[in-house]
């Protein structure tokens, strides 16, 4: 069993906290991404798992193993970093090997385990090269065999992709998945790209400020973001965003440029709160033009209509994103690519009442079903 376990884990350099009670559990065979902006307290949450961060309180455990004081090389885990960490004057077989004569594995093994990683990786034709002849593709697959070959409970991924371009990046998501689930090694892998995320892990983290904010499936946090941060993080484009009110005794929620009836599963939360400010969220996906069919599917429910004047458009090929303005506010919607509106145009639109999220104002957490 290779479970990783944060127990109100705190990080602190002197008075400043970067991390604090943090609790995770990271499920053995389970490929956990954490996810979040810059300065979030990610990478350093990772480094602690590695040993390259000390703890300032709370415990970390590896399997049935408290890890706090164990130095990296006895922590069973192998990290691949951001910036591939290849020593240049050795050959790509030379990288793999190194770490295994550290650990003083017999040649005709450590043979068998760096001709294995090389032929699962598809760099055998490179093992003679230095990192300098390399791409920066292959560069991060000879990091990816380095880790493989020891053979570790954990993988560690360290935004190992925010140096490829978006083609690679793509392909090496698909082969760093595959290669998790062939493998079946407990791995967490952290970004601050919330694609990566979204299309890699089994699960997700979500961080701000050094504090989880929601852990749970991609499709979770999308459909069900807890709070206001959540749901502006995770989506492309962002969530659309509308200040309101709950009005007519929970029956309404009434804004600067409409109003929308109350979802059915929110009625009995939104009475005990009428009046209260709240904070409306709609993805741009369910937003459609009145005369056509949303992109890629049905609409699920009723639709509320609404007028917007437009004020930019983005032909992207298999869809237009375009931006309207309603009152006070903006709205971003998908519309098919067969239909670009002008700018000024006025164009009609419809809300689909089954994808509104309503969080409160001042908590900034979602409104639950009562």
């Amino acid at each position: 069993m290779a479970e990783v376990v944060f127990d109100k884990v705190k990080k602190a350099y002197g008075p400043v906290t970067v991390i604090e009670s943090f609790d995770l559990s990271i499920r053995d065979k389970e490929f956990m991404v954490l996810v979040g902006p810059s300065g979030c307290g990610k990478s350093t949450a990772l480094r602690m798992i590695a040993g390259l961060e000390e703890v300032t309180d709370g415990e970390i455990r590896i399997g049935d193993r408290r890890v706090n004081e164990l130095p990296p090389k006895d922590r069973d885990i192998a990290m691949v970093f951001q910036s591939y960490a290849l020593y240049p004057h050795m050959t790509v077989k030379e990288n793999l090997e190194f770490g295994l004569k550290i650990r003083k594995t017999p040649k005709a093994e450590m043979d068998k385990l760096v001709s294995e990683a090389a032929n699962t990786l598809g760099i055998t034709q490179l093992l003679d090269r230095k990192p300098k002849q390399l791409s920066g593709g292959q560069r991060q697959r000879v990091a990816l065999g380095r880790a493989i070959v020891r053979k570790p409970a954990v993988f560690l991924f360290d935004e190992p992709l925010s140096n490829l371009d978006a083609k690679l990046r793509v392909q090496m998501r698909a082969e760093i998945s595959k290669l998790q689930r062939n493998l079946q090694t407990t791995t967490v892998y952290v970004t601050h790209d919330q694609v990566e995320a979204m299309t890699m892990g089994h699960r997700i983290a979500i961080m701000k400020d050094g504090k989880l904010q929601q852990v749970g499936t991609p499709l979770e946090v999308y459909e069900q973001p807890q709070n206001l941060f959540v749901a502006s993080f995770i989506g492309t484009p962002p969530m659309n965003f509308l200040s309101g009110t709950i009005t007519d005794g929970g029956a309404n929620l009434s804004t600067t440029g409409f109003k929308l009836p109350v979802p059915e599963a929110l009625r009995g939360a939104a009475s005990r709160k009428d009046g209260s400010k709240v904070v409306l969220g709609i993805r741009p996906e369910n937003i459609r033009e009145a005369s056509g069919d949303q992109v890629g599917r049905r609409p699920q429910g009723p639709m509320v209509p609404i007028r917007v004047v437009i004020e930019f458009v983005e032909p992207l090929g298999h869809e237009v994103i375009i931006h309207g303005r309603i009152g006070d506010d903006l709205l971003v919607a998908k519309t098919e690519p067969h239909h670009a509106p002008q700018v000024g145009d006025e164009l009609s639109l419809e809300i689909e009442l089954a994808g509104l999220h309503v969080f409160d104002a001042d908590t900034e957490m979602r409104l639950q079903a009562a």
